[in-house]
């Protein structure tokens, strides 16, 4: 089966949905305008219930079936990037600084044409859930959502959601049965010492050279504390210090993002990056904070949810067109709070070529999101068969 007939119908509505989305990005838990336009499209479409003002501007719909049954949730998030964008297509972001390059305004347009076939069919029992979710790059919006209730509030027992998938084929479907994104944890270290002239650095405490010895010993943990087969990563990602060239300075910092799956090597990590700074820190004789970031956990999908899901997404796209025991990847998702709060998968959605995710080049596909519909569509039917 591929893509529904019904919503192929409308894909042409989708593509416009989706652009003035691109048009009007916004950022973290500040989506307003966002919502707002969102819920206008819900009460066009003919929805049962909205609940608007979840983690401050997120939303839950309700659509009911045609009779008893339990509900499935189905997430998208909407919230975009602090980039400037380079697309120079038409529906190019009008908001400077501003876009979505992530293709949240792609998820959104998904889970939207989702919502007006169901809402048109109700071929399911029980209800769906539809959870419009803020905060996805910046804020844990999906923690905040599980922390106000919803899944209890509104009886979810599984909950699925997608992500779209530049330069991996068109309308093909990656998942695993276990973790298939990393935890992320950032840590942000601040060295004090005591500064001065460069031609006297005996009179001084260097802290550009402990930053040097930190980040050098950091980067032993993984290959020499870390077994092999468990992938693991910490990236140094910035390092700032100083202003002149005869100059020592009084202060440095550098912040590093730390990625894996399992939670003893995430403690572990943790306890080793702490080791090597204050051992550092002692022997070159400064000061150092740590400010850790303990961030989202990683998407671990539940066994057979992701089976199921798989089987769903072969019925859209085709036996040759899902990989159901995909490779992991070390990028994050704060739809791990919702997994660990509920049954349910993760997917990826392959959109063809194009620029990479959190490029400024970057413009979802439209033509893949009544690929994404249909399989949120077909999910629902298949869970939640009538009869």
């Amino acid at each position: 089966m591929p893509v529904l007939n019904r919503i192929a119908a409308y894909a042409e509505e989708m593509k416009g949905w989706r652009r003035h989305l691109h048009q009007h990005p916004e950022l973290a838990f500040d989506c307003f305008e966002t919502a707002d336009w969102i819920i206008a499209r819900l009460k066009e479409i003919g929805v049962d219930e909205v609940h608007p003002g979840i983690a401050k501007t997120g939303i839950v719909a309700i659509i009911n079936g045609q009779g008893p049954g339990p509900t499935i949730g189905l997430r998208a998030d909407m919230d975009a990037l602090p980039i400037v964008e380079i697309t120079g297509a038409e529906h190019a972001s009008k908001v400077p600084g501003k876009m979505h390059a992530c293709g949240h305004d792609g998820h959104v347009t998904m889970l939207l044409g989702a919502a007006k076939y169901l809402a048109e069919t109700r071929n399911f029992a029980g209800r769906v859930a539809l959870l419009f979710q803020p905060a996805e790059e910046d804020g844990g919006g999906g923690q905040v959502m599980v922390q106000e209730g919803v899944m209890d509030r509104f009886g979810i027992a599984q909950v699925y959601g997608i992500h779209n998938a530049p330069n991996i084929p068109f309308g093909h479907f990656l998942t695993n049965p276990g973790a298939l994104m990393a935890s992320v944890d950032t840590a942000f270290v601040y060295i004090t010492g005591r500064g001065g002239h460069g031609a006297t650095p005996h009179e001084c405490v260097d802290p550009v050279v402990a930053v040097v010895g930190m980040v050098q010993a950091i980067q032993t943990i993984i290959p020499r504390n870390v077994y092999a087969l468990d992938e693991a990563v910490i990236s140094v990602t910035q390092i700032h210090t100083g202003t002149a060239s005869n100059i020592i300075p009084e202060e440095a910092m550098f912040c590093a993002t730390i990625r894996c799956f399992k939670p003893d090597v995430r403690a572990l990590l943790k306890k080793r990056f702490y080791e090597i700074v204050e051992g550092h820190a002692a022997a070159y004789g400064v000061e150092a904070r740590i400010d850790y970031d303990w961030g989202y956990p990683a998407t671990i999908n539940h066994p057979e949810e992701a089976a199921f899901a798989a089987e769903v997404a072969r019925e859209v796209s085709g036996p040759d067109a899902v990989n159901e025991h995909s490779v992991r990847e070390m990028g994050s998702e704060d739809f791990s709070y919702m997994l660990e709060a509920r049954p349910g998968a993760y997917l990826f959605l392959g959109t063809g070529p194009g620029a990479g995710l959190h490029h400024a080049a970057y413009d979802f596909n439209d033509e893949a999101a009544p690929v994404g519909a249909s399989f949120f569509a077909r999910l629902v039917e298949r869970a939640q068969p009538l009869g």
